[in-house]
């Protein structure tokens, strides 16, 4: 199925209601494997980071890793969920070359948090309610490079490579329950519950959930039913989607794709498919097998997890502010209207906000500059505000010298160019290509005798009162000194060589 043969968006919620599952993996940022003591530090040789638990020696002994549990804990309170007195470990029994066991030790029905539910803030301001099924503790695989293909993938390779750095790393899958209601706004509503479930876990600080990276994962799970009924249809599953842009997108293109199979008399087939990132479509990866498929059973090389309830309540109480009233207090704080808040949210700046506040600068000009200047450059470079190079403290160095006087605008963006640039801290940045404003009483008194000499009619339509006109003087002045002057105080000094009252 391409493109061309999808029912239109419009005509498929005309029929059909969509349900939607997401499941989401989280990469937990342990220093150690979840049931080893390889490191999982990232970028090293491959196959450096293994042992025989990791790579399923005989004979070889797991044990789970405390901080793992702790972190599941986590989350699973700040999603209000159950958390569980006790659970265990499971094998999942499936071949894969990059599962080196041949099994995935997991969780399947005694998962450690349960029954929960995560508010979520839509861009209308409406908030939408995603029940939480699980979230359960397991591993990662490890990794395939398919070789001599044209589209990276195994079609069309001429032989793989596997790296088992990356087997054993912890992973907190978290599962919600069928998501109904949503009707034309599903895709949003798993953007914004993708959106809101990374600020969670960013504020948690057990992983920083960077999608790009594959730090966190999405799968979206999605089926059509005709209005008024109530039984599911057959759903398909996009694996992997590693952005908020689009987790949308696979969910707004399958809605398209099962009507328009379903219009066409033809039926869905339980499967898992590949999100393409260059026009948003889906294609079909293999049939998607039965969780009875997977064989399930006790892991027997480990014991059960028992979380004491003093130690979960101890936990509880140590949750930081979570994003959701944290945006509220701020958008408060900041006095910004709620589309506002929404386009700082959006742009990853809420973080980078607070702490070029925290560094000094006033929480106006923070957002000003996060929002402004930077903002464009993270668009034109296709990068996150946090990837661009410059800190809040250097940030808030510059909103200081513009409040100083030291800097106008024009040069703050100059010298914000030069650290994007590399080329240094603020003050280096001054130094190396003289961007100080021109405060020297002298120096602007000659420029403003020069620019009125050179625009002699200008000069005389001032001295008739068209103050508005000194504009114009300002501009050559400004362009004189190469933007350096103090424009306010240069639109004095014209106004009183000119004896008119400002």
């Amino acid at each position: 199925m391409t493109v061309i043969d999808l029912e239109s968006y419009e005509d498929a919620l005309a029929t059909y209601d969509p349900v939607m599952g997401l499941e989401v993996h989280v990469e937990l940022g342990t220093k150690t494997k979840m049931f080893c003591g390889c490191s999982t530090e990232l970028k090293q040789d491959a196959n450096s980071q293994t042992c025989p638990v990791c790579l399923g020696l005989p004979g070889a002994l797991p044990v789970v890793n405390e901080i793992g549990v702790e972190s599941a804990i986590k989350i699973g309170l700040a999603l209000n969920c159950e958390i569980a007195e006790w659970c265990r470990f499971a094998r999942k029994n499936y071949f894969y070359p990059d599962m080196p066991k041949n099994f995935q030790t997991s969780q399947y029905d005694e998962p450690i948090a349960f029954d929960g539910y995560l508010d979520v803030q839509l861009e209308d301001g409406e908030i939408f309610r995603v029940q939480i099924e699980r979230a359960h503790m397991e591993e990662d695989t490890g990794k395939s490079t398919h070789v001599g293909g044209a589209t990276g993938r195994i079609h069309g390779a001429s032989h793989s490579l596997l790296d088992y750095n990356r087997a054993g790393i912890p992973l907190i899958e978290i599962v919600t329950k069928p998501i109904e209601g949503a009707g034309a706004r599903a895709p949003e509503v798993a953007k914004a519950y993708v959106a809101e479930l990374r600020e969670l876990i960013k504020a948690l600080g057990v992983s920083e959930a960077r999608m790009e990276m594959g730090q966190m994962r999405c799968d979206v799970n999605l089926s059509l039913r005709p209005h008024g009924r109530e039984a599911f249809g057959t759903r398909s599953e996009t694996k992997n989607v590693n952005s908020l842009r689009s987790v949308e997108r696979a969910a707004r293109f399958e809605i398209q794709r099962h009507a328009a199979v379903l219009n066409s008399g033809g039926t869905i087939v339980q499967e898992t498919r590949h999100f393409h990132e260059e026009d948003g479509s889906t294609t079909a990866g293999r049939i998607k097998d039965n969780a009875e498929d997977y064989r399930y059973f006790p892991e027997p090389d480990l014991v059960p997890v028992a979380p004491a309830r003093d130690w979960v309540e101890e936990l509880r109480r140590g949750l930081p502010e979570l994003p959701r009233l944290r945006r509220a207090r701020l958008k408060e704080e900041w006095g910004v209207s709620e589309h506002d808040m929404q386009s700082i949210l959006n742009a990853g700046a809420v973080d980078l906000i607070v702490a070029t506040a925290e560094a000094g600068a006033p929480a106006d000009q923070a957002r000003k500059w996060w929002m402004g200047e930077l903002a464009r450059n993270a668009n034109e470079t296709g990068r996150a505000l946090d990837e661009l190079g410059v800190t809040p403290g250097q940030v808030a160095r510059v909103a200081e010298l513009v409040a100083k006087g030291d800097l106008n605008d024009k040069l703050a963006r100059q010298v914000l160019e030069g650290v994007l640039a590399g080329e240094g801290d603020p003050d280096a940045v001054v130094e190396k290509r003289g961007l100080k404003v021109v405060s020297d009483e002298g120096a602007l008194s000659t420029a403003v005798d020069e620019a009125i000499a050179a625009n002699a009619a200008i000069a005389d339509k001032i001295r008739g009162g068209k103050v508005a006109a000194a504009g114009a003087l300002v501009g050559a002045v400004m362009k004189a000194t190469r933007g350096q002057a103090d424009a306010a105080r240069v639109r004095e000094l014209i106004l009183e060589k000119l004896g008119v009252e400002g």
